[in-house]
């Protein structure tokens, strides 16, 4: 019986919450996911280490944008993994690259040292390299357990044909995770074509919001798509059943 990892991520307590009810193994916690995920305050991380007993790797991520960090950005970015080795975190997330697109194998060794003893995944930077069977060899290099990959599209299942290369390309040397786009309709697919054994989703829904005045002529969020009284929560529900649907897949196969 082939069993998977499934990661949740998750930008509130609430999400935490939902990943442990679900069965997830493990959440990536992170604010701002609309720009792809910025490191979580202090005190979220602190309140997420208190209410779940699942594995917790915040993301390290100053800002949104690149991932071409200046010298302040690289110190915040260590001050950050000292927090959550302090705050008892099982692993961080993180991902640096060169102006020229490759890993930046330096600083990420640096980050992975620094984190030591808590695991560490490098996140979907790895997406935007020039190579992604050179930045897998420098990612290796650098100690990082894990890779989270939409196969250099923008959604994994898009991408799953690369994934599946990645994943006979590693050989056991790093854990391929697929992330993006990972949804109950979509997994079992996934799961078949890339035979990844990691799987990275949200597995949210849009929950109405309590306000009963909503004024018309304002928008706060003005992204396409998403809900302007509407807050993002992971389904327990849907955790369960992403995690079914993907070893049936790899079982069957």
């Amino acid at each position: 019986m082939n069993t998977i990892i499934l990661e949740i991520c998750a930008t509130s307590i609430a999400s935490c919450l939902a990943a442990q009810e679900g069965g997830a193994d493990r959440i990536e916690l992170c604010d701002n996911l609309l720009e792809g995920g910025t490191t979580p305050s202090y005190a979220m991380i602190a309140m997420a280490r208190k209410s779940v007993r699942i594995a917790l790797y915040p993301i390290i991520r100053p800002r949104g944008g690149d991932f071409l960090y200046d010298d302040t950005e690289f110190a915040l970015m260590k001050k950050d993994i000292e927090v959550c080795k302090q705050l008892g975190c099982d692993g961080v997330v993180i991902g640096l690259l060169t102006p020229t697109g490759k890993i930046d194998i330096l600083r990420t060794k640096e980050l992975v040292n620094l984190a030591w003893p808590l695991g560490v995944t490098f996140h979907r930077a790895f997406d935007m390299t020039d190579d992604p069977f050179e930045a897998l060899e420098a990612i290796i290099e650098t100690g990082c357990e894990r890779i989270l990959t939409s196969g250099q599209q923008n959604t994994a299942p898009e991408g799953a044909t690369l994934i599946a290369q990645l994943v006979e390309k590693a050989d056991g040397r790093i854990a391929i995770m697929a992330g993006s786009g990972v949804r109950e309709h979509t997994v079992s697919e996934l799961a078949k074509t890339s035979r990844a054994r990691e799987y990275h989703t949200t597995a949210k829904a849009y929950i109405d919001s309590r306000m009963q005045y909503r004024n018309p002529h304002v928008s706060m969020g003005g992204i396409p798509g998403v809900p302007e009284y509407g807050i993002a929560v992971t389904q327990a529900a849907q955790v369960k059943h992403i995690r079914e649907q993907a070893e049936a897949a790899l079982n069957a196969g």
